[in-house]
């Protein structure tokens, strides 16, 4: 049976909204977070003021998530930052197989072994392991993350080991801090 939460939340405009300022995001919570499936990333449907979409969550690092709202949803679903939204969201029945990226689809392609194993793991673990390469905070890293993947699954690993999702025990992750005056859409 399928998990349906609704709540209310406010969209927030990111204080560091990197080179795109057009996206909004929202903290869900807790109560939320805590009746899916899993802490780390997860896909869910639903709607925000009744329009349609379906994303991916991402971890808060407080044992929660967090969305990341684009223009067009917000344009799609007529709101705006400083706007209470609702939101009624259901975990996806099977989560979506994830975009490989391509520093990774070259080096498992390099690697005949690893791309065996990678192929018979499942969509939840191919999705910690993207996870956990894009989640390098340098290149180097990244780089090292990518070879060490293969490595690990060439050796019949099926999933990323000491790789905390949620990002609560390492500190990895967290929602996006919220700009001062977030309400409406002036700066």
């Amino acid at each position: 049976m399928p998990i349906n939460s609704r709540f209310q939340t406010e969209l927030l405009r990111p204080a560091k909204p990197g080179s795109d300022d057009s996206w909004a995001f929202l903290v869900l919570p807790k109560n939320i977070s805590e009746q899916l499936p899993r802490r780390g990333r997860t896909t869910v449907e639903g709607t925000i003021n009744g329009y349609h979409f379906q994303s991916t969550l991402e971890p808060d690092g407080q044992l929660s998530h967090w969305l990341k709202v684009s223009e067009a949803l917000q344009q799609a679903a007529g709101v705006s930052v400083g706007d209470k939204v609702t939101l009624d969201i259901n975990p996806v029945a099977a989560e979506p197989e994830p975009e490989v990226p391509g520093d990774l689809q070259e080096a498992l392609a390099a690697t005949p072994e690893a791309r065996a194993v990678w192929e018979a793991t499942t969509t939840i673990a191919r999705l910690d392991w993207i996870h956990w390469i894009v989640s390098a905070k340098q290149a180097k890293t990244r780089a090292k993350r990518v070879g060490d993947t293969c490595n690990m699954l060439a050796e019949g690993k099926r999933r990323v080991c000491c790789f905390d999702t949620s990002g609560f025990y390492s500190k990895a992750f967290r929602a996006p801090e919220a700009a001062a005056h977030s309400h409406g859409t002036d700066s």
